[in-house]
Parts: structure tokens; C-alpha cells; sequence
């Protein structure tokens, strides 16, 4: 029997920079035999984006206006399909949004599909901008909540699971972000790795960001070749640290590079030219690190490079007993400075190391990672199930 999931999200698909999350995702659930309704904001209407079709509904500008108005749209929605869907998946800024649902489920007396919240980020306020505080005093009400109202919950990380405390019972399930392997072969397969008076050549991909250090990986490369070392480094990407970085371009005489942004359909041939993939560089302890799911590193596993990484818990999650990672301990120049050496010495390890990195990355597949989505709505369901069925003089015997 085919199970039928609304996906209710809040990307647009045609400028969402994640969006392979949920189209990557949707494609895979119906190739297992899903009927997956995945809804958006766009265009109104129904759009083809990457091979798979999703459901649009304009979002007006005005932000507390446009959020509610496209809610309403939604909602309208599900309420025509109400009898049809085994699951509706949401997010949390949609949680409240859900709520008139259960109530007519209530009001029918019948099963009605299964609410299910799914959380994948959290929400960083060191800014204190009084928007993102407002934001995150509505989603602490939202997780507050959810254990009461909602059927279950997923997450992307089992770090995020503990962070906004989700009752065991109610976590149905975790499923991580992930990569198209097959997309990134090229990588590997155009690699030529560094011969003995050649550069090691690391690359960075992403945003810089100051919580991502990448200024002290700046400052640990320039040591390092200073020492005898030879490393190249290349920022693809922008961001607040940008312009901090530009001196040390100057400075290192052509070892450090800052490229622009590129496509994400370039990544593949960008990484062909790196030995070495370095992920944010985040303190060991950071939270909003320790909740995420790090796509990076999947893509470079994927292309066949060994990782330099901090050892925050999102990376050691990932890797686990892998021996393509170099570790940093501490974000300081010295203890980057010590990992540069360990990188240096295994020279000629690197092409192994990279090999390790492929056969690792299938098990962080988006296949993967929609088979664990499937197997936590199924679990959820057969346990819905059976509280369902329990007979009333069971009920009274656990009051």
C-alpha cells in the first residue's frame, strides 16, 4: 500500500540555497513508492524544479502578512485533501498553523493523517537583532508545545533532538541532510593528487563567517609555509570576514586565494582541484553547531577529500571511527598549525585517505537519509497504531 505524505515547507524553490533537502528528498520517497505532495512559495501553482514537481502558493512581501497569508492558502489545502494523506510533514514555523487541524480531526472523530514536526535548524541570536530573538521566543513556544499537540517529531541531528527537548516517546525518528554521490565522481576522478615539491591544496567552500574561524586558518597556513611546509588555501565563497581575509591574499604572495561564490553545479569541478576539504572551523562546544548536519563535509566526502575539521560534535558525529579527518582541538593558530603538520606528514597518504572518504559517503546519501525519514514516519504510525487500539480497560489500568 502506497502511503501518501504532504511535505508543507517554507522554501522557494527556485532561490532556496538547501533546497535539495526537500526536492532531493520528495524524489526519493517516490521512488520508493511515496505519493509525496511537497509544498512551497513561488509562483502560483504546480512547478517541475530538478525533475521533481512541487506545489506553489505565492508568499507576499510583507512578512507577517505574506507568512500568514500563504499559511491560509495551505491550510486551505490540507483541509481538501484532510481525508486523502496518511502524514502531513511541517516545519516549525508552520507548527501553529497546524493546529486547526487536529481540531477537526477531533471534531470528525477520525484518524485523520498523523502531524508531524520536523526540526533542522536552530536559530542563532548572538546577533540580538530583536527580530531573530522574536523568532526564537515564538519557536521555544512552538517546542514547548509540539509534545502535546502533534502526533511525533523527527529531527536532523540527535544533538538537535536533546537541544529543544523532545520526549523520547514523541521522537519518532532522525534523519540527516545529505549528498548525490554520484554527482561528485568527476571530482575524483580528475583529482591529480600533489607530487613530492608540490602544494598541498586546501579549499574552503561557504560562507565566511567569523564563527567559522577563517582567519586563523589563514594566519596557521602562512605559519606553516613559513616553517618549509607548502599549502595552498581557497575561499569559494563571501561573507562579514571577506574583507578581512583580502590582507592575507596580499600577504601570503599567491598561497591564499578568495574566489566569488560559484553555482552549486560547479562544486564538482572546483573540488577537483583540491586535496583537502576544510569545513567551518566552529568551537569545539558551539550549540548551534552541535545541532547541525554538515552538508559540506558529505560533499567532500563525496568527492573523494580528506577533511580538516574541529572537533565539534557534528563532525565527530559524521566521521565516527573514519581515518580521513584531521582534527583541530582548539580554534587557534597553534593548534591549526599542529593539524597542518599531521596533513603534511601523511603527504602521501592523501590519495588513500580520499578513498576512505567515498566509501563513506554513501552512508550520508540523500538515499540514506530519506530511507531513515520513511522508516521514523512508518515506526510512527505502527505506534499510533497500537496506542489506538488498546482496549478501554487497558486505557484505565495506566491512568
Amino acid at each position: 500500500m502506497n502511503r501518501r505524505l504532504i511535505w508543507v515547507s517554507t522554501i522557494n524553490p527556485f532561490e532556496t540555497l538547501d533546497v535539495a533537502t526537500w526536492l532531493v528528498t520528495t524524489r526519493e520517497l517516490r521512488h520508493s513508492g511515496w505519493d509525496v505532495q511537497l509544498i512551497g512559495f513561488g509562483p502560483d501553482g504546480n512547478h517541475q524544479v530538478n525533475d521533481t514537481e512541487i506545489i506553489c502558493f505565492p508568499w507576499p512581501n510583507t512578512y507577517f502578512l505574506g507568512q500568514s497569508l500563504y499559511h491560509l492558502r495551505v491550510l486551505r489545502f490540507l483541509w481538501n485533501q484532510f481525508n486523502e494523506a496518511d502524514f502531513i510533514l511541517f516545519h516549525q514555523i508552520s507548527a501553529l498553523w497546524m493546529l486547526p487541524l487536529i481540531l477537526y480531526r477531533a471534531i470528525l472523530r477520525k484518524d485523520g493523517p498523523l502531524l508531524v514536526m520536523d526540526t533542522r535548524d536552530l536559530m542563532d541570536i548572538t546577533q540580538g537583532s530583536i527580530k531573530a530573538r522574536l523568532r526564537m521566543a515564538f519557536y521555544q513556544f512552538v517546542y514547548s508545545l509540539a509534545p502535546f499537540a502533534f502526533d511525533g517529531q523527527t529531527t536532523i541531528t540527535p544533538q538537535m533532538a536533546k537541544l529543544i527537548k523532545i520526549p523520547e516517546e514523541q521522537l519518532w525518528g532522525i534523519w540527516p541532510s545529505g549528498v548525490e554521490p554520484k554527482r561528485y565522481q568527476t571530482a575524483s576522478d580528475n583529482r591529480r593528487w600533489p607530487q613530492k615539491d608540490e602544494p598541498i591544496h586546501l579549499m574552503y567552500l561557504g560562507i565566511l563567517l567569523q564563527k567559522r574561524n577563517p582567519i586563523p586558518l589563514c594566519r596557521a597556513v602562512i605559519r606553516a609555509n613559513e616553517e618549509g611546509m607548502n599549502f595552498n588555501l581557497t575561499f569559494v565563497g563571501s561573507g562579514p570576514e571577506e574583507e578581512k581575509i583580502k590582507p592575507f591574499v596580499e600577504e601570503s604572495k599567491g598561497c591564499i586565494s578568495l574566489l566569488e561564490p560559484i553555482a552549486h553545479s560547479e562544486v564538482p569541478s572546483m573540488l577537483a582541484r583540491a586535496h583537502v576539504g576544510v569545513t567551518s572551523l566552529p568551537e569545539p562546544g558551539d550549540t548551534k553547531y552541535e545541532a547541525s548536519s554538515p552538508i559540506k563535509i558529505f560533499e567532500y566526502l563525496a568527492a573523494g577529500l580528506p577533511i580538516l575539521a574541529t572537533t565539534n560534535i557534528c563532525h565527530t558525529h559524521v566521521v565516527g571511527q573514519g581515518e580521513y579527518a584531521f582534527w583541530v582541538d582548539e580554534v587557534s593558530d597553534d593548534v591549526i598549525l599542529q593539524t597542518l603538520h599531521q596533513i603534511w606528514e601523511q603527504k602521501d597518504s592523501l590519495p588513500s585517505l580520499g578513498d576512505s572518504a567515498i566509501g563513506a559517503a554513501a552512508q550520508w546519501s540523500w538515499q540514506a537519509a530519506s530511507q531513515k525519514l520513511e522508516n521514523a514516519l512508518l515506526n510512527g504510525l505502527n505506534a499510533s497504531q497500537v496506542e489506538a487500539h488498546i482496549a478501554p480497560d487497558e486505557n484505565l489500568r495506566t491512568l
